[in-house]
């Protein structure tokens, strides 16, 4: 269920949701902590504001729970708050990716030595479901510091030119992260392309569709949006899932890491192994991760955000450690899991006109 984030503070923003009931089905989902931080904005019930509430300090219904899905998957249109992050967000078409989850190898599996001699299990992918969708921009002031709010991918414009854009509030979501809601709000989320991508239609569930643009931009991006693989390895509590994209001349990889456990750890260094087809075989060190060194605890678990890689030649890999420390001074390193950086699947190539 939900852990921390911005939803905890919002609930302290806005007040003490007394009288508010858990939704439906709450306290067999494993969402009763979440229902009494959050019973004020998400429930069954309105709620007026209390005589006390500071002046400023408004309640504001944003829709009610709906039981998550244990099979199948959501539709575009799906509104839902991020498990983990706690943001608003809405499901703009879902991916069928592999996941390579070393966590639950098969106990037959044998350790071997790939292509740069790291040694390490043999796993088979799954297909699991993730989700491209949009953050309410509403929120992405408060989960900043935990996630980089970004996806990087290729967009044509107005003369059907490409070129190489950051689009604030993007997201790539595994299926467990979401805890879905509905709304009767006609505009429930806030991003500069909703209304751009989605419509309302109140004959439909859920009620938000994809307009043509939608569509079209999924089409002619798809090898630049496509998830494909998803790796994930835990050491000692720390879960380290990464996902690769190949984006023409260069990768970019998305990271989480997440704490698993109660104790408070923080990330120090970064140590990674860079293989390339080429012969060539790079290590990185450095303090940190994208300039910042987070701290890891059970009200914050999880950090978030992505990079970017470029091989001398056409595919290699790549694997590493974190190193974190403890608050009594010791350290521990967590193993990043090998992935592969494939450049020729499905032979894509680049669009042309890129602006790099």
């Amino acid at each position: 269920g939900f852990r921390g984030g911005y939803w905890e503070w919002r609930a302290r923003e806005l007040g003490s949701g007394r009288g508010a009931q858990c939704p439906p089905g709450g306290s067999g989902l494993g969402l009763s902590s979440l229902c009494a931080l959050h019973s004020a904005v998400l429930g069954t019930s309105r709620l007026s504001a209390p005589r006390n509430r500071p002046e400023g300090k408004v309640l504001e219904t944003v829709g009610v729970f709906e039981a998550p899905k244990q099979h199948g998957k959501y539709e575009t249109g799906q509104l839902f708050l991020h498990s983990v992050f706690g943001y608003r967000g809405i499901v703009l078409f879902p991916w069928q990716a592999r996941l390579y989850d070393r966590d639950v190898a098969s106990p037959v599996t044998e350790k071997s030595e790939n292509a740069a001699g790291h040694g390490s299990k043999e796993v088979k992918g799954k297909t699991h479901t993730y989700y491209q969708v949009l953050i309410d921009a509403r929120d992405c002031p408060h989960i900043s510091q935990r996630s980089q709010t970004e996806a990087v991918t290729f967009l044509a414009n107005h003369d059907d030119s490409r070129a190489l854009y950051a689009i604030p509030g993007l997201d790539y979501v595994s299926h467990e992260d979401i805890l879905p809601y509905s709304s009767t709000d006609q505009v429930p989320i806030q991003h500069e392309l909703f209304e751009r991508f989605l419509m309302y239609d109140q004959t439909k569930v859920p009620p938000f569709v994809a307009r043509d643009t939608l569509c079209a931009w999924q089409e002619k991006n798809h090898p630049w949006l496509e998830l494909s693989d998803v790796h994930r390895e835990t050491t000692e509590n720390i879960r380290v899932t990464v996902i690769p994209f190949y984006m023409g001349m260069r990768w970019r990889y998305c990271i989480r890491l997440e704490n698993l456990d109660s104790e408070v750890v923080q990330l120090r260094e970064r140590h990674w192994r860079i293989f390339s087809l080429s012969g060539t075989l790079e290590t990185v060190r450095g303090r940190g991760v994208v300039g910042r060194e987070p701290v890891l605890s059970k009200e914050q678990p999880a950090f978030q955000y992505s990079s970017h890689v470029s091989l001398q030649a056409s595919s290699g890999h790549m694997w590493g450690t974190f190193r974190f420390e403890r608050p009594d001074g010791s350290h521990f390193d967590v193993r990043i899991p090998p992935f592969s950086l494939e450049s020729n699947k499905d032979e894509k190539t680049p669009p042309s006109g890129l602006h790099w």
